[in-house]
């Protein structure tokens, strides 16, 4: 009898993949629908951005993948999903290099193509090569010394420049993935437990208010500049101007002036020809366009964000009020809700305990839960180098040790993928949260294309470090084993300076965590003079808005949800002077916004933020002169620190001993030079110097 030796068969673990890969696609194409509508959006956005995401999400499950299969043996029960050698190489090749081409070719230059304001694709594509090429230079400019260590140490070669190109590339990605994820690591845990309470969310609501509402307001407004331009540009119909009237016209249908609203509410008319130019030219209109769409984008922004307030707000002060009762109700669901939102399963008694009961001791829960798994990460990145023995991920990913080396299970490989979700969930959290990002935000259904691309190169950008990462945690014989260290650790480590870069620079971490956990972004902004708190919840204060007084949001959000604001009755008057006039209402433009505006009292979205319901003390800005040539931006710590050393050197007076040089030496009388003696050098200079003393004196030309 022959006795026939089997392998095991990855076939179901090849079956589980596929599955797996199937379910990350349906949830990217579930993010894409979420900030931007599938129907209207351009396929050169699409793909791209739906790339971006899958392919980070598939080095995700590919790492765990890795582990098993590269450290797996032939007991059936210890075996996690693996793959052949070979199906692994092309699955890591696939993805890391596309991701790499993506996050610093692709991404970039279409970043730059949709927000170019050119109608032309050549005009566009140019317009980004020409955006790109200084930040291709600068990182060219940087890696020659790098290339110069590189062909010292190893000559020059092909392993040595794909060596140093992969290594800058991890280098810079790591490096601004310690930062963000450390960040992440405080604030992701520390926001569930603040906002375990109702009550203490409601209060964060109310300061944030006045605050958001100025922000809408100054976007509002400046949106309404640039629509006075494009309507001042229509009525040009002679001269330099009729080369581009097809484009003009197109502004003014992006505008829609006459029907969004009444002429009589537009900033003044005084500045209309003064920021016109005498010759209009494509770049002017380009320039013009593209400060259009940001604005546009901008607006749409704040405002979509001012609804999400008023909703938030409205639940937590249903659920304080639920307190009496037991019965919570949280009304009518908006037209823009979501469908866990329109579902109704609990009664409202239910509801009540779900909401007032279980949910806050449950966000307690999961918060200090996340905190400690922020407490082992971090750990782990500070002993890896010194002790890697005493690093915990390691013990919760290996579960079957045989002597130095490991065998990753599917236990472990759960682990290992909901680890490095976490360490990405922390760094791109904070890359919404840090303002330092030129202004662009995801928005429901009307992300701009520009912001799209940018978030999604983010996300290509630190899943590869944080992942690689991630695997230098385990033992050195385990990951040295796997296809993503022939992928990208052996170049890493090809160098004594990469591969102790590796080691130590994540220690690191501990600055952007001990910065986030005491405070120290405001301490810092309050030693050099800006970034004053100026919430005070024990004394009264006057009700200026954009203060940040709690009592100045309660009011603004009381009397949008009431329907009581200046800006719902001035959008009402403005209704019924144009159905006076025969014609139809005005309707207010803005892309896509997100949560229709209901007319009942109690609906979190009954009222609009008008551009016209303007705070008390800010009305000198309606008068604005200019148009900047970029959507207003929330200055960061390093603008704001330019500003004040720029204002410090500004106001410096002369010195005195500087003034009185020259006060010694007598100007002859033919230069009008006087002997008394005790005159002001100041006033010497000034009455001397003056050329019409030459032709008679006494400050008049005589002729």
């Amino acid at each position: 009898m022959i006795e026939i030796s089997s392998r095991p068969s990855p076939v179901p673990s090849e079956i589980f993949a596929l599955i797996a890969l199937l379910v990350l696609s349906l949830i990217v194409l579930l993010i894409q629908r979420h900030y931007l509508p599938l129907r209207t959006t351009p396929a050169y956005l699409l793909v791209p951005v739906f790339f971006a995401l899958w392919l980070p999400a598939t080095i995700v499950l590919l790492v765990p993948i890795d582990l098993a299969s590269n450290a797996s043996t032939d007991d059936e029960t210890t075996k996690g999903i693996w793959l052949p050698p070979r199906a692994l190489l092309v699955s890591w090749r696939i993805s890391y290099w596309l991701t790499f081409v993506l996050t610093w070719f692709i991404l970039p230059i279409l970043a730059e193509y949709s927000d170019a304001g050119y109608r032309e694709p050549k005009a566009r594509i140019l317009y980004s090569l020409r955006a790109n090429a200084q930040y291709y230079a600068l990182v060219l400019g940087s890696g020659v010394l790098g290339l110069v260590y590189f062909f010292i140490s190893y000559g020059p070669s092909f392993v040595s420049l794909k060596g140093l190109i992969l290594a800058l590339a991890y280098c810079w990605g790591l490096i601004l993935a310690i930062y963000l994820m450390g960040h992440g690591l405080v604030a992701i845990p520390r926001n569930l437990i603040r906002n375990a309470s109702a009550s203490r969310r409601l209060r964060q609501l109310q300061s944030y208010a006045p605050k958001l509402y100025e922000k809408m307001e100054d976007a509002t407004m400046n949106l309404e500049d640039i629509e006075v331009q494009v309507s001042e540009l229509s009525k040009r119909k002679t001269g330099s101007a009729r080369d581009f009237l097809d484009w003009i016209e197109e502004l003014s249908d992006i505008c829609n002036i006459p029907e969004s609203r009444p002429r009589n509410i537009l900033p003044r008319q005084d500045n209309d020809s003064r920021i016109i130019p005498t010759v209009i030219t494509e770049k002017y209109l380009a320039d013009l366009t593209r400060q259009l769409y940001r604005a546009r984008h901008a607006k749409s922004r704040y405002v979509d964000e001012w609804d999400r307030l008023l909703h938030d707000a409205s639940k937590a002060q249903a659920i304080l009020d639920s307190a009496a009762s037991k019965r919570l109700d949280f009304g009518a669901s908006s037209p823009g809700s979501s469908f866990w939102e329109k579902t109704t399963l609990l009664t409202p008694y239910t509801r009540h305990l779900v909401h007032y009961r279980f949910i806050p001791y449950f966000r307690i829960f999961l918060g200090c839960f996340l905190a400690l798994a922020s407490a082992c990460i971090i750990w782990s990145e500070l002993v890896k180098a010194a002790l890697p023995s005493l690093s915990v991920i390691r013990f919760t990913v290996v579960h079957h040790w045989t002597g130095d080396s490991g065998r990753v299970g599917f236990a472990g490989q759960l682990t290992a993928a909901l680890w490095i979700m976490y360490m990405c969930a922390a760094a791109l959290h904070s890359v919404t949260e840090v303002k330092v990002w030129r202004g662009r935000a995801l928005v429901r259904r009307n992300t701009a294309h520009e912001s799209a691309f940018w978030y999604a190169g983010q996300v290509a950008k630190l899943t590869v470090p944080l992942s690689y990462n991630f695997v230098t945690f385990l033992s050195r014989s385990i990951y040295q084993e796997t296809t993503f260290y022939d992928i990208l650790g052996q170049y890493v480590d090809l160098t004594p300076l990469g591969k102790w870069f590796d080691y130590l620079f994540p220690v690191l971490v501990l600055i952007p965590v001990c910065a986030t956990l005491f405070g120290l972004y405001g301490r810092v902004k309050r030693l050099f003079g800006f970034g004053v708190d100026t919430v005070d919840e024990d004394e009264e204060r006057q009700n200026n808005y954009g203060t940040g007084s709690w009592r100045e949001g309660r009011e603004l959000i009381e009397r949008e949800l009431n329907g009581t604001s200046i800006s719902r009755r001035l959008d009402d008057a403005a209704a019924r002077s144009a159905n006076s006039q025969g014609r139809a209402a005005p309707i207010l433009t803005v892309p896509t916004v997100p949560a229709a505006r209901n007319e009942g009292s109690r609906t979190p979205f009954a009222t609009s933020p008008s551009y016209r319901d303007q705070p008390a003390g800010r009305t000198a800005q309606l008068s604005r002169p200019g148009i900047t040539d970029s959507e207003p931006e929330d200055d960061n710590f390093f603008t704001n620190l330019g500003h004040r050393f720029k204002n410090t050197f500004d106001t410096v007076d002369t010195p005195k001993w500087l003034q009185e040089i020259g006060d010694g030496f007598k100007k002859p009388k033919w230069l009008g030079g006087s002997d008394e003696a005790g005159e002001s050098s100041n006033r010497a200079r000034q009455n001397d110097s003056d050329i019409r003393r030459w032709f008679g004196g006494d400050s008049r030309i005589r002729l």
